[in-house]
């Protein structure tokens, strides 16, 4: 057997784990699924882009994370860890429903998940260590996070407003009635 067809074959068997119905024996622990999800949310096994999109979507749906920050597809027969670069998912668009401190702030997720901004989906920033520049993630499930694409980011900042925190005047965006501060205010005087 050639190895195409090995990867096709064991894609295959992780894809009806995914599906089956959910047992009362916990899953078969698997080691390393040998499943990549590199910084642009591209899925891979065997270092073969996975280019079903009904697939990954299916794998997503059995994504987790443990307390270690390691990631693992947990199927009601099969558990195995895969490796995420970044974040396992992107936000590749968003909505804003109404204004002000009530408006809604939707996200479409690269996986086809809808998340509203808010106390239960907090956006956060995060700084690249090597080019200082922001790095957004919002909040998708369970630990698992989006990170905003840089469009998505930029129309993000467009809606941003200063607003008084306490002592501090902060940039940031409103959803559902939470603040999310963007970025320091700087004087360019």
């Amino acid at each position: 057997m050639n190895e195409a067809d090995s990867r096709e074959r064991d894609l295959a068997r992780i894809e009806a784990a995914a599906a089956a119905p959910r047992g009362k024996t916990p899953p078969r622990g698997c080691g390393h699924f040998d499943i990549h999800i590199d910084h642009h949310g591209s899925w891979f096994y065997r270092g073969t882009p996975i280019n079903r999109a009904s697939l990954v979507r299916l794998f997503s749906t059995v994504l987790e994370r443990d307390d270690l920050g390691q990631y693992w597809l947990t199927t009601p027969v099969e558990r195995g860890r895969i490796t995420v670069e970044d974040a396992p998912f992107v936000a590749v668009e968003m909505d804003r429903v109404g204004e002000g401190p009530d408006q809604q702030l939707i996200f479409r997720t690269n996986v086809g998940d809808f998340v509203t901004a808010g106390a239960a989906h907090p956006l956060r920033i995060d700084t690249d260590p090597a080019t200082k520049t922001p790095r957004p993630y919002l909040l998708v499930r369970n630990g698992l996070e989006a990170r905003l694409l840089r469009p998505v980011f930029y129309a993000l900042v467009e809606l941003g407003r200063e607003e008084r925190v306490g002592n501090t005047t902060l940039f940031g965006v409103w959803s559902e009635k939470t603040f999310f501060p963007l970025g320091p205010l700087t004087d360019d005087a």
